[in-house]
């Protein structure tokens, strides 16, 4: 297929409108059949439920085009499961798992233009999403509700791609104990909002989040899971009921001890451990890897000894190695690669 005329190396994480998204409508206890639509607009009541109150989640997975000219999706049946579980802590209708990955596959056939090409950098991003439509004034779940999948084509999530960044310790929380943090829910990005904002006001590309409870504990950044290298190559990520289950960390640390021969472990990281490890990155859908230079503790860098220049060699083989995998370069594990 011939793809659309697009300077693939140099497009942003930004929105690029693509000819087709898919929709489906929750109505009287049950899902319609849906549809690709060519309309990309919106219209619901000024009182619909996620207006007030905020009642909608959402997921991100990527198409990709493989060495050998495939488009293929990466784990979509963990994604569906993962929003499963986000709308049942919300109140939400599941949209079945198995019609939630077909209606992927049918957005990114009808999108295929948009697949950027085989080592431009660049990737299809995909964002299933679920919002209460019907109107609702009185604080409840709503009765009606919309499921939609949009594509659109992005480059790296951060400028400098897998140039090491400069992150701080927030003095907000992310997440409460026993609250919404593991789950994928719009209401978690909006309160990291203004946290996000500041830390660039002030030089910096993220946040580290400690735990609300006690603030000594690592747990992740607004968008992204913590991993960290050790000085004997163990790869150590933090474990908390209030991390978001990051698809790409599950497939990292599958990766790190299947195909790597590395120890792994998944516990609870003390932030006074931070200073002692040899790499640090961050990991989520959008950025694959993105590896840590520097951390600034309220006036105090922790810097790793791999320094601000490039990628440590460890996380680096991890990169290579998960998107090898993902673009056809590396034998996949049975049914992580969904062909188009």
């Amino acid at each position: 297929m011939e793809k659309k005329d697009i300077d693939w190396g140099n497009i942003g994480f930004g929105y690029i409108k693509t000819d087709k998204r898919f929709v489906s409508n929750f109505k009287d206890g049950k899902w319609d059949e849906g549809a690709l639509i060519d309309d990309d607009t919106v219209t619901i009541s000024e009182c619909a439920c996620v207006l007030q109150y905020a009642q909608t989640c959402f997921e991100g997975l990527k198409a990709y085009e493989t060495e050998d000219g495939r488009t293929v999706i990466f784990r979509p049946d963990l994604n569906a499961s993962r929003m499963a579980d986000t709308c049942k802590r919300l109140e939400m209708p599941v949209f079945p798992e198995d019609k939630w990955v077909e209606a992927v596959k049918k957005v990114v056939k009808a999108n295929e233009a948009f697949v950027p090409p085989y080592g431009s950098g660049a990737t299809l991003y995909l964002r299933p999403y679920m919002f209460g439509s019907n109107a609702v004034i009185g604080v409840k779940p709503a009765e009606e509700y919309q499921f939609r999948i949009f594509g659109t084509p992005v480059g790296p999530y951060f400028k400098g791609g897998a140039k090491p960044i400069y992150i701080r310790v927030s003095d907000f929380d992310r997440a409460a104990p026993h609250g919404t943090g593991h789950i994928k829910a719009g209401l978690n990005y909006a309160m990291s909002l203004h946290a996000i904002v500041d830390a660039h006001d002030k030089g910096f590309a993220e946040n580290m989040y400690l735990d609300a409870a006690t603030r000594t504990k690592v747990e992740e950044t607004g968008g992204a899971n913590f991993i960290f290298i050790t000085k004997d190559g163990k790869l150590v990520t933090p474990k908390s009921n209030s991390i978001l289950p990051s698809i790409t960390r599950r497939s990292i640390l599958y990766v790190a001890e299947h195909y790597l021969d590395m120890e792994v472990e998944e516990r609870e990281v003390e932030f006074s451990e931070v200073k002692d490890f040899a790499e640090c990155g961050l990991c989520g859908t959008a950025a694959v890897i993105s590896p840590v230079g520097k951390i600034n503790d309220h006036g105090t860098d922790i810097e790793f000894p791999t320094g601000m220049d490039e990628m440590g060699p460890t996380l680096k083989k991890l990169y290579d190695t998960l998107t090898g995998i993902q673009m056809g370069r590396i034998e996949a594990p049975e049914g992580w690669i969904v062909e188009i």
